[in-house]
């Protein structure tokens, strides 16, 4: 479909890539991977052809539609969602249009066995086949099929799109290109400004779609489950690895293993030849060898050894102060936008040391509460910070705020105070921004290198409680991994306002669900959460919500006692159940395949249970008649039939229970 040859790409002295050269074929799925700063928006805006490569060739038929969605985009504000995501059907407008005028002439003329009327039927007649095969009469159904997924609620489609913020904005254009159904999709990180849920949909729409794919994206949940390819750009090279992300990890590190060791074979063997040209080159009687031994020598061609891209974020949160024992206590707070209400009877309580995960709907007021807490707008109810909190708040368009004039050592050099500056180099260094990368103006990098130095801003002072706004937009696989790890080692509090599944797994003990104006608890890990969520339809979660008693906005798994917020004198220790244990991907993946396999033996029995079952009943009719009452070989089978049934009967009920046990 699109055939890529000999593609380089460079800025500069050093290029992003050299030599890259692959095919996107039809179904093809492919997850672009590689380090921030690699190159895989330049990857993507090259073959759409947004940018022109330095050397190589891109080819697209001329009947391919490619569709784009890049990170950053400039958007109108001069229509509602409806019209904006009508734009889609654009072609099917001009088509209708053209129906309707060859309509009109048809209706009009009256030379009805001339030649040209015969050929205006011919034509009305094969545009008007084409037109119904679009399926273009009913993309109003496909319009709001689409809007609804992405999350927005029907009563939104006559809304203007200046009303909706810029994360909304992108999905309309989101929704746009899925709605053009184009040959080629060409995604840049298109969950950054996706909930759960909107991802979950999108996954199940990538999946059916006909589509080719080609996705940047550090969602790793998301990427796995659709992706049947990858593509790694590393070092200046791309790699084509046919198979989806967890496998390629696997590949990447036994192909790397065989060049180490097939290039430690070949370095044996070449210092043997010098040695042995070394040793006899001068003598007489050795001349011959020590020729072949060269000639040997020169035609040995040097194994190559994929760089591996060891650079990672080393990130350690500097020793914090001892905070008080609840941060952040709310009781019946409530925020109103005009006559909008974003939430009410918001009633919560986070220990100290924590880490709470704030998850739902974009719109439903997690960044709201979150500035709140912060103090950065006004709100009714009572919501206290607790003694000696020290807030570091790392919000979603931290990297958008940085000065763009500024190098990266100036932008450090600017906040930093008294002894940090001497460690400025050091901490640039651990973040990938070591020797020549901090003197590059902030303008050139990419969100994800701004999001890394919008990060160390955040390292340069000792908090106790952290709060993320979506941290991990833009964050490279292995930035998230060292991220992840430096915030289970933290101290302090945290509280994570993300829609990335992989991130949170393992990391948060409670998840606090925002959705219809309401704040809803849930003790364990985002994987139970999940499950929960499934059992009653994740594309249902705001009408459950909604459905919820009015009076109690937080609904916990179980009962809890809840400090007294009226006073400062909150009890110090708290009664408390131990909390559920948060599962980590690898623990959910392998109790997953546990239920498999006893469904799978539950299955089994039951099939050899109605066998069984089935021959007792024949026996049983065999035996009834008089000339088979004496025979003792029935007999002794029907003995044997009913035994081994009994048998499986306590099989399948050990394996219910067992399955049962698991699921609770």
């Amino acid at each position: 479909m699109i055939s890529v040859e000999g593609l380089k790409v460079e800025f500069g002295i050093k290029p992003l890539f050299d030599g890259a050269s692959f095919v996107i074929n039809d179904k093809d799925r492919i997850a672009l991977v590689g380090k921030n700063g690699a190159g895989k928006s330049t990857m993507l805006k090259v073959l759409c052809g947004k940018q022109k490569p330095t050397a190589g060739t891109v080819s697209v038929p001329n009947d391919t539609k490619v569709g784009y969605l890049p990170q950053v985009m400039i958007l109108q504000d001069d229509t509602t969602v409806r019209e904006e995501a009508q734009k889609a059907f654009a072609d099917n407008t001009r088509m209708k249009e053209r129906l309707d005028k060859m309509n009109q002439e048809l209706a009009e003329r009256t030379d009805y066995e001339s030649e040209s009327y015969m050929q205006l039927i011919e034509k009305y007649t094969t545009e008007h086949e084409r037109y119904m095969m679009m399926g273009a009469e009913n993309y109003e159904a496909e319009i709001e099929r689409t809007l609804t997924g992405l999350g927005f609620e029907r009563s939104d489609f006559e809304r203007p799109t200046s009303e909706f913020s810029g994360g909304w904005r992108m999905r309309i254009e989101l929704a746009k290109i899925l709605l053009q159904k184009p040959d080629v999709l060409l995604l840049d990180e298109p969950t950054n400004h996706l909930d759960i849920e909107s991802i979950q949909w999108l996954e199940q729409f990538l999946a059916q779609s006909s589509s080719a794919v080609v996705l940047v994206s550090h969602d790793r949940a998301f990427i796995n489950n659709v992706s049947n390819r990858t593509l790694e750009i590393s070092c200046g090279k791309v790699i084509d690895y046919k198979v989806k992300y967890d496998e390629y990890v696997v590949l990447r590190k036994e192909r790397r293993e065989q060049q180490l060791r097939a290039y430690e074979n070949q370095q044996k063997e070449v210092a043997e030849m010098k040695a042995f040209i070394e040793r006899f080159r001068y003598q007489a009687t050795k001349a011959v060898q020590v020729q072949q031994k060269v000639k040997q020598l020169e035609k040995i061609v040097p194994i190559e050894i994929d760089e591996v891209d060891n650079s990672a974020m080393h990130l350690k949160f500097p020793p914090c102060l001892r905070s008080g024992d609840y941060p952040v206590i709310c009781d019946e707070v409530r925020k109103d936008y005009g006559a909008h209400t974003v939430f009410d009877h918001v009633s919560l309580t986070i220990k100290r040391g924590e880490k709470v995960a704030f998850v739902g709907k974009n719109g439903e007021g997690k960044s709201t509460l979150v500035k709140c807490i912060m103090g950065e707008i006004p709100f009714t109810g009572n919501l206290k910070v607790g003694h000696n909190i020290q807030i570091g708040y790392f919000a979603q368009n931290q990297a958008q705020l940085l000065d763009e004039n500024l190098t990266v050592f100036q932008t450090i050099d600017y906040v930093a105070k008294g002894e940090v500056r001497l460690k400025i180099n050091d901490i640039l260094g651990a973040f990938m921004f070591g020797g020549e990368e901090s003197d590059k103006k902030v303008k050139v990098l990419s969100g994800g290198e701004r999001s890394r130095l919008a990060m160390i801003r955040l390292l340069l002072e000792p908090v106790n409680l952290l709060i993320l706004d979506e941290p991990t937009n833009h964050l490279d696989m292995p930035s998230k991994d060292v991220l992840k790890e430096a915030i289970k080692a933290f101290d302090g509090t945290a509280i994570i306002v993300s829609h990335d599944r992989e991130f949170l797994d393992g990391l948060v003990t409670k998840v606090y669900e925002f959705g219809g104006g309401k704040v809803r608890e849930h003790l364990g890990g985002i994987y139970d959460f999940l499950r929960s969520k499934k059992i009653s339809d994740l594309n249902q979660l705001g009408k459950e919500i909604n459905n919820s008693q009015r009076g109690n906005n937080i609904s916990p798994t179980r009962e809890q006692n809840v400090p007294n917020v009226g006073t400062n004198n909150a009890p110090k220790d708290i009664p408390q159940e131990p909390l559920n244990k948060v599962l980590s991907y690898a623990e959910h993946k392998e109790l997953q395949k546990r239920k498999n396999r006893l469904e799978k033996a539950i299955k089994q029995h039951e099939a050899k249970i109605e066998q069984m079952e089935q021959r007792l009943k024949e026996l049983d009719e065999l035996l009834m008649q008089p000339e088979n009452a004496s025979d003792m070989t029935m007999v002794t089978e029907y003995t044997s039939v009913k035994r081994d049934l009994d048998e499986e009967v306590d099989r399948w009920e050990k394996a219910s229970e067992e399955l049962e046990s698991l699921t609770q």
